[in-house]
C-alpha cells in the first residue's frame, strides 16, 4: 500500500500532446492531505483536504471532495467542496455538486439539481484579489501620506 492509501491511483501523470501541459488524475479511494498545486488539467475522483491550486481545468468527479480552498483556471463540478471557490475564467456546477462556500468567478453555470450554500461574486476575473490588494495599498500610501506632512510641520 502507498503513501496515499491506493498507490495506483495515487497520481497519474500522461503528457499532453500540445507541450508542456499534464493531465494529472487523483483517483478514487484516494485521499491527500494538504495543499494541491498543478499546471495541468486536474480530474479528481477521491477526497483532498487541503487547498487546491490549478492553473489550468479543475474537473472534480462525481465522488470527488475537497476540503478547503480551490483556486482554478477554469473548472467543473460534479462532486463535493467545503470551501471558497475562485475561478478567474468559467465555473460550472453540474447537478451532482454539492459546494458549501463562497464563489468568485467571471461566469457561472449551475444545472439544476446543484446546491451551493454561500456568496457569489461575478463580473471580473478574480475580483476580490484584485480590489482588496489595490485599496488596502491605496489606503496605506495615502495615511502613510499623512504622517509624513504632520511630521515635516511639525
Amino acid at each position: 500500500m502507498g503513501l496515499f492509501g491506493n498507490a495506483e491511483e495515487a497520481k497519474k501523470v500522461v503528457p499532453q500532446q500540445s507541450g508542456n501541459v499534464t493531465n494529472n488524475s487523483i483517483g478514487q479511494g484516494t485521499t491527500l492531505k494538504g495543499d494541491v498545486e498543478t499546471h495541468g488539467i486536474l480530474r479528481m475522483d477521491g477526497k483532498l483536504i487541503g487547498n487546491l491550486q490549478c492553473h489550468s481545468k479543475l474537473f472534480l468527479g462525481n465522488d470527488g471532495q475537497v476540503e478547503g480552498d480551490v483556486f482554478a483556471q477554469n473548472a467543473e463540478i460534479e462532486g463535493e467542496i467545503h470551501g471558497k471557490i475562485e475561478v478567474a475564467e468559467n465555473l460550472i456546477l453540474r447537478s451532482s455538486a454539492v459546494v458549501h462556500g463562497d464563489i468568485i468567478t467571471k461566469s457561472l453555470t449551475i444545472d439544476p439539481g446543484a446546491v451551493f450554500n454561500g456568496q457569489c461574486q461575478m463580473g471580473k476575473e478574480r475580483p476580490l484579489l484584485a480590489s482588496s490588494t489595490a485599496s488596502s495599498s491605496e489606503s496605506i500610501s495615502v495615511e502613510q501620506k499623512e504622517a509624513e506632512k504632520d511630521e515635516a510641520a511639525q
